[in-house]
């Protein structure tokens, strides 16, 4: 048994945001019922069907292929939405009340059910029917503008940062409402848009501006307000470390062998390395260019100063504590055979197995007699969805 096993879940959305927040769910053990349109030559944003994108999006999900523009297939919708606990969406607001999926339109159907929306910018205010994607919301949010090197402008993260955020926020919305309902049988609309997700992500750097009105600006690889902690030249590439406060700092000199640096005033209190940081730095590189990387990494975090290798994406996944953690596991598709994907980073003592990948993502359609079947459809009725074309599968 999952957390989610009892738990139906209609998911209508397509490109990221939304799909993330429906991960969650579907790993944990929700029924996922992924409603897709009817078929369309163009590629999603997301890549092709057997890539990894969509593969690592929708695992664990069914897919029926059903026209929501066709009145018999609307009909189909509002029975699976009487018996459903979740309907999840990212259309634009006329595109949701056209469509009927709009909460009050799913309230009248089943007063218990949860809608849970993701947009660009929000469900109101002056944005909200502009399309928003990753890129514009790295942009608008000021995420870029602190992203990058002081003299290369503004840069975007390395991943779609805004679209995975809301999605996990969305996730979360979606479990707070699912107790609230457990007090009150009561369903209600849970949404959160890109914008809303990034601004919370800036975090220390959004509240600096809040509380003190500072406009940070781009620092490279260093943190912004504390230092030593960022990524420092060695004898064979780059390394991180981690040694701000006056102890890891004092612990990082024991390990290199290093006592002259001791010595420096101005290096010795928090505010004065951060005030000298570039002499600093300079001073610590002549030092660290003695060691390569491992003798860093091993030295350094023997005394408790966090350090580490910078690597690229393989050697992320493979370094050995990665393995140990086992964030690829494989599922079994038709046509790719085994492929590794990447699990759930939580982990649950009474679920230890947080390896659950039951299938690979679904081709369009794939479920949709089943999916019908058990919802209550007699079969001649099915045979003539598909007939109409309202289905497909």
């Amino acid at each position: 048994m999952l957390p989610l096993n009892d738990i139906v879940v209609l998911d209508l959305t397509i490109a990221r945001a939304g799909p993330t927040a429906v991960r969650l769910l579907t790993d944990w053990g929700a029924n996922v019922i992924r409603i897709e349109p009817p078929p369309r030559n163009n590629a999603a944003i997301t890549g092709s069907r057997d890539g990894p994108d969509e593969q690592n999006l929708h695992r664990n999900k069914r897919s029926l292929c059903l026209n929501l523009k066709r009145e018999e297939g609307y009909r189909a919708f509002v029975k699976l939405v009487a018996q459903a606990d979740v309907v999840v969406e990212n259309f634009r607001a006329p595109v949701k009340e056209r469509l009927k999926v709009d909460y009050e339109s799913l309230r009248s159907i089943n007063p218990r059910v949860i809608l849970a929306s993701i947009s660009g910018f929000g469900q109101t205010g002056p944005y909200s029917d502009r399309g928003g994607v990753d890129q514009i919301v790295q942009g608008m949010s000021g995420l870029m503008s602190i992203t990058g090197f002081k003299d290369q402008g503004p840069v975007r993260a390395g991943i779609a940062i805004s679209d995975t955020t809301a999605g996990m926020f969305l996730g979360q919305g979606i479990l707070l409402a699912l107790i609230q309902r457990q007090a009150t049988g009561k369903g209600q609309w849970v949404h959160t848009s890109l914008l809303e997700g990034m601004l919370s992500k800036l975090d220390f750097q959004g509240a600096r501006y809040t509380m003190h009105g500072v406009v940070p600006e781009p620092q490279g690889n260093d943190h912004p307000t504390i230092f030593p902690m960022g990524t420092f030249h060695c004898k064979d590439g780059l390394v991180n470390i981690a040694a701000p406060s006056d102890k890891m700092w004092n612990d990082l000199l024991d390990a290199i062998q290093d006592s002259e640096l001791r010595k420096i005033v101005k290096y010795q209190s928090v505010s004065g390395r951060m005030e000298h940081k570039e002499e600093l730095r300079a001073d610590l590189e002549a030092v660290l260019s003695r060691f390569t990387v491992h003798e860093l990494v091993e030295s350094v975090n023997e005394v408790g100063v966090p350090c580490g290798p910078v690597n690229d994406i393989r050697e992320g996944f493979e370094n050995p504590q990665a393995q140990h953690l086992g964030m690829r596991k494989p599922v079994s598709h038709k046509r790719l055979g085994n492929i590794d994907l990447i699990r759930s980073p939580i982990q649950m003592t009474q679920n230890p197995d947080t390896s659950s990948l039951n299938c690979a993502a679904p081709d369009i359609g794939e479920h949709s007699r089943e999916i019908l079947s058990e919802f209550g459809f007699e079969s001649s009725r099915i045979d003539d969805l598909i007939a109409s074309g309202t289905v497909f599968g």
